[in-house]
């Protein structure tokens, strides 16, 4: 049997995480059926994603602006400078209303086993913003895994000397726990929480 474009389909969005070949059919044949009013504005939607995201020049976010709209909020408190593993946590942030100051996402956090040092990481530019003088405090939101307090007490080393305050998150945010899957409650509790590193 030769495959068909569905099938194909089927294969694309199995690729998903969360989404494994059952659930990918679901939601193709739930497309199929709904095609004038869902399949039709969710290509349109990945198109326009396609051609206008960007990494924000700034921050790291992912955005359709750059630099991107949470860098452009003249209403985000400057002087604070949340420090994320990835996009993924500053959206679960973001999502939280916890947070009203500026972000910087690292892109990884330091593992000798898969070969990533402070090189690999977007540390440098972090440096720089806190060493211009409008930065008071940097809040390392780190996953609370072995690696990612590896990266939090690393940083909190190098920013030992700077005049800042370093915290990092607090209660709430068990060992283990990636911040992409806590919910808003927890997140906002462990931002009102914050300690120092």
């Amino acid at each position: 049997m030769s495959k068909t474009e569905i099938d194909t389909l089927v294969e694309q969005l199995a690729k998903l995480p969360a989404l494994g070949p059952r659930s990918a059919r679901r939601a193709v044949l739930f497309l199929l059926k709904k095609k004038e009013t869902h399949m039709t504005s969710l290509i349109r939607a990945l198109t326009e994603v396609a051609e206008k995201v960007q990494p924000c020049p700034l921050c790291g976010n992912m955005d359709t602006v750059s630099p991107c709209s949470i860098c452009s909020d003249l209403k985000r408190d400057k002087s604070q400078i949340c420090v994320v593993q990835d996009v993924s946590d500053l959206w679960a942030l973001e999502r939280s209303q916890a947070f009203k100051g500026l972000y910087h996402v690292l892109g990884g956090v330091l593992s000798a086993l898969d070969g990533i040092g402070p090189d690999e990481l977007n540390i440098h530019s972090l440096l720089g913003k806190v060493q211009n003088g409008e930065v008071k405090e940097v809040i390392i939101a780190l996953p609370a895994t072995v690696d990612g307090q590896t990266t939090a007490h690393y940083l909190a080393e190098i920013l030992e000397n700077e005049n800042v305050i370093v915290s990092g998150l607090s209660h709430g945010v068990p060992v283990g726990g990636e911040l992409d899957y806590l919910d808003d409650g927890t997140l906002q509790t462990a931002f009102k929480t914050r300690r120092g590193i």
